[in-house]
Formats: C-alpha cells, sequence, structure tokens
C-alpha cells in the first residue's frame, strides 16, 4: 500500500503525491450534490422547480457539513503536527477525540434538523410550491447524517497518515454508486426528488463503511471511540480540535448564511428563476474550486508535518508550490468562465431562459476569482501551522462582515436588483483576500525567519559541545 513520506520526501513531489488523489476525491465528491442536480433539472415538467427548490436546501447540507469539517479540519493539523514531533500517542488521541465528537454531533444534528426542517426551509426563502420538493428531499438526506459526517471527517485522518490513494478511494465508492443510484431511483422507480435523497444517503454509507474500515484495520494508527476514563483526559484536546476547526467551521456556516441571504433578496428582487438561477451558479463554483479545494487540503499536511518538525524551509517551499498551483489554475478556469461561461451552464441546465439569466450571473459572480486564492491560501497557511484566531478572523471577515452586508445594500440601497446579489462576492474576494493573504505574509514569514535561526543556533550550540 503506497504511503507519502512526510519526512524524506521532497515537497513539491509530497504536495502533487497528496494534492493528485485529493483532486480525483474531490472531482469524485461533487457527485453526490452535483449529479443530484442534473437528474433533478432533468425530471419532466418539474425540473426548474425541483432544482430551485433543491438549492434552498443546501444551506442545510452546508451545515452539516461544516460540522464534519469542524471536527476533521480542526483534528488532522493538530494530528499531523504532533507525527511531526513524533508524539504518536497524542496524535492518536486527537484522532479518536474527533471521532467520538463527530458521531455525537451527527446524532443531535439528525434529531434537530428533523424537528425543524419544515420552518427551517420556509426561513431559508422555500415558497409554498418549493416546499413540495424541498421538504421530503431534506428529510430524507438527515437520516445520512451519521454516515455523511464520519466520511467527511474522518476521511483527512487516512490523507495525514500518507494513504492518499485510500482517501480518493473512499470518496469514489460513494460518489461512483450515487452516480448509478440516482437515474436509478429518480426515473426508473419514478421516485423524483425523494429517489435523488434516497440515492445520496445510501453512497455516503459506503464512503462511511470504507473509512471505517480502514482506520480501524489497515491504518498504521487505528481509530477507536474514546472509553469513558478517556473522556476528562482528552477534554483539552477537544478544545483545540474546535479551536483549529473553527476557521473552516465558519468559514462553510457563513457560505450558508450568505446563501440564504442571496435566496431571500433573490426571491424579492428576482423571483423562484432566480433561486434557481443562484442553485446553477453555486454549482458551478463548487465544480471550478474543487481543485483549488485539492491541492489545499493535499498541502496543508505537508505544512503541518514540517512545522511540527521545525523545518521551516520545507513550509515555505510548501508555500510557494501551492501558490503556483492555484494560480496557474485559477487563470485556467477564469478565462474560461469570462469565454464560454453558457459551457458550464448547461451541464447543469437545457431550459434557455433560465441559461439566458444565468449567463451574466455567472460572470459578475467569478468577476474578481483570482482575489479567492489568496483567501483560501491565506486559510490554509493559517489552519496549517495552528494559527487559530487569525482563521478564525479572516472567516468572519470575508463572509459576514463584507458579503452579507453588500448582499443587502448593493440590490436595495445601491438599486442594483438582482446584479448587486452576484457581485457582493467579487466586492468581497478583493477585500478579504487581499487582507488575508498580506496578513499571512507578514506573520508567518518572520516566524520561519526566526525558527531557521533558532535551529541554526541549536546546531552550533550541540557542534560546541561536542
Amino acid at each position: 500500500m503506497k504511503r507519502i513520506d512526510f519526512e524524506n520526501g521532497t515537497v513539491t513531489g509530497n504536495i502533487l503525491g497528496a494534492a493528485l488523489p485529493m483532486l480525483v476525491a474531490q472531482i469524485l465528491n461533487l457527485l453526490y450534490n452535483i449529479v443530484d442536480r442534473i437528474y433533478i433539472a432533468r425530471i419532466p415538467h418539474v425540473g426548474t422547480a425541483a432544482l430551485g427548490a433543491v438549492g434552498i436546501c443546501f444551506p442545510l447540507v452546508v451545515i452539516i457539513t461544516a460540522f464534519a469539517n469542524l471536527f476533521g479540519g480542526g483534528g488532522a493539523p493538530l494530528f499531523s503536527i504532533e507525527r511531526g514531533k513524533k508524539e504518536e500517542k497524542a496524535a492518536v488521541q486527537i484522532m479518536n477525540t474527533s471521532f467520538s465528537m463527530v458521531c455525537a454531533s451527527a446524532l443531535i444534528l439528525m434529531v434537530l434538523g428533523m424537528l425543524f426542517a419544515r420552518p427551517v426551509l420556509v426561513l431559508f426563502g422555500a415558497s409554498s410550491d418549493a416546499l413540495e420538493y424541498a421538504y421530503p428531499y431534506i428529510m430524507i438526506y438527515l437520516i445520512g447524517t451519521l454516515p455523511s459526517m464520519i466520511a467527511v471527517a474522518m476521511n483527512p485522518f487516512i490523507n495525514a497518515q500518507g494513504y492518499s490513494t485510500m482517501g480518493m478511494f473512499s470518496v469514489a465508492i460513494g460518489a461512483v454508486a450515487n452516480l448509478l443510484l440516482d437515474p436509478l431511483f429518480i426515473f426508473v422507480l419514478g421516485l423524483g426528488v425523494r429517489g435523488a435523497a434516497i440515492a445520496t444517503v445510501l453512497s455516503q454509507t459506503l464512503s462511511a463503511l470504507f473509512v471505517l474500515w480502514f482506520l480501524t484495520g489497515k491504518a498504521e494508527m487505528k481509530v477507536r471511540f474514546l472509553h469513558k476514563h478517556e473522556i476528562a483526559e482528552c477534554t483539552g484536546y477537544a478544545k483545540n480540535i474546535v479551536s483549529l476547526g473553527m476557521a473552516g467551521f465558519i468559514m462553510q456556516l457563513t457560505n450558508s448564511l450568505v446563501t440564504i441571504c442571496c435566496n431571500n433578496v433573490l426571491s424579492v428582487t428576482g423571483g423562484d428563476i432566480y433561486i434557481s438561477v443562484m442553485t446553477i451558479v453555486s454549482s458551478v463554483r463548487q465544480l471550478v474550486e474543487t481543485p483549488i479545494y485539492a491541492i489545499n487540503e493535499g498541502t496543508s499536511p505537508i505544512l503541518s508535518y514540517n512545522y511540527g518538525a521545525r523545518r521551516p524551509a520545507r513550509v515555505r517551499k510548501a508555500g510557494m508550490v501551492l501558490w503556483i498551483m492555484i494560480i496557474g489554475y485559477t487563470l485556467v478556469m477564469w478565462s474560461v468562465i469570462i469565454l464560454i461561461p453558457d459551457v458550464l451552464i448547461r451541464i447543469f441546465s437545457s431550459d434557455a431562459s433560465l441559461i439566458k439569466d444565468a449567463v451574466p450571473a455567472l460572470k459578475q459572480y467569478f468577476a474578481a476569482f483570482i482575489f479567492m486564492d489568496l483567501q483560501y491560501m491565506g486559510q490554509t497557511v493559517f489552519k496549517s501551522l495552528n494559527k487559530k484566531k487569525h482563521a478564525i478572523f479572516f472567516s468572519l471577515l470575508r463572509k459576514v462582515f463584507i458579503v452579507v452586508p453588500l448582499t443587502y445594500l448593493m440590490p436595495y440601497a445601491l438599486h442594483m436588483g438582482t446584479d448587486g446579489v452576484f457581485l457582493a462576492e467579487p466586492v468581497s474576494n478583493v477585500i478579504g483576500g487581499s487582507i488575508c493573504f498580506i496578513t499571512m505574509l507578514c506573520t508567518v514569514l518572520p516566524e520561519l525567519k526566526r525558527m531557521e535561526k533558532d535551529n541554526c543556533c541549536s546546531e552550533s550550540s550541540s557542534g560546541t559541545d561536542q
């Protein structure tokens, strides 16, 4: 079983070795939700309405994913840092703590979601017509909360141990199953929107079973529930996991908040058709952002491991490779979005009137796409190096303090209508992304220089002692 050597391998080789399987995994992961939308949009007579309704469910799906990433995204960098320090017992305890919190929170979220699904969907902008499709979809989806969260939260611990190919397989199994089951349940069995949700739940369950099979049996460091007597001693780990994971949690939660705000404003300024437009724009965003996410997540364990091992040169090299790969990819995709946006939109819908409205919306939304990269790179470095406060602050800054106010200010106060909703994102990318990236450079680079100086002094001292 091939395993990446974080200790001795080249930085570029390690990043590519981790990022490429991650890329394949993330592309396949898109299939969970995007394939649902592709098939739902093509349900005869109701496709466009059903697509908008499922789009209203999207914030709830994001909230569930956010909680999974709170524990997985917070635990995996700490796990890698401890591995870099050769503290394997602490690393395993961190993984077990993350797993226990994932399972407990999944059960709570499922129960709460089922109790309050209908009023929450109405709050998110669902009309009475939209509820006909949105409510049964989300109720079935909620049944799969536990396997969904296990698959998302625990996969980073497979990658953090160097088994990136196995991490890819865990996602591939579920994604391929979803691809096959969607048309079966939606069209062959005639279950429509309900069929899409059933297919997703079954697929996520398969992914979760694979993750558990690997982490409990095949991995070098194995996962289990915390024993009762361990809970007290792992409280500190739990706090650190939540603290570090809070940045990613807030980022996803605020993404959900922005979607809710956008849907509320669009329902007033543009009607249900523009909620469907936003669903398509969000789907395209997921599609084009996936490689960026994969590169960031593939680089994260390399950054964390070498930071824990006090190897500043390798941390800097990893950051430089991260920058080159992301900017290069973004320039290509940005060109595609600006020059041939209809090609991307037609993946999700063939409705001519919907495409007509979606083309200018997509161009507006991605007008400052490259500045979003700066936010992602800064966030990845902060999270990987355990810079909790910075990571949390910049998660809040771009979405809560910039995007949300602009989503209301530009359509209403500046009388820009639906255009204002889609332009709020690029404005926030320029402001928030630039500040985040510059702050990262100004704080991390001096620390790495100090670490390098300390290492030189330690070597000189040990040489003198000898």
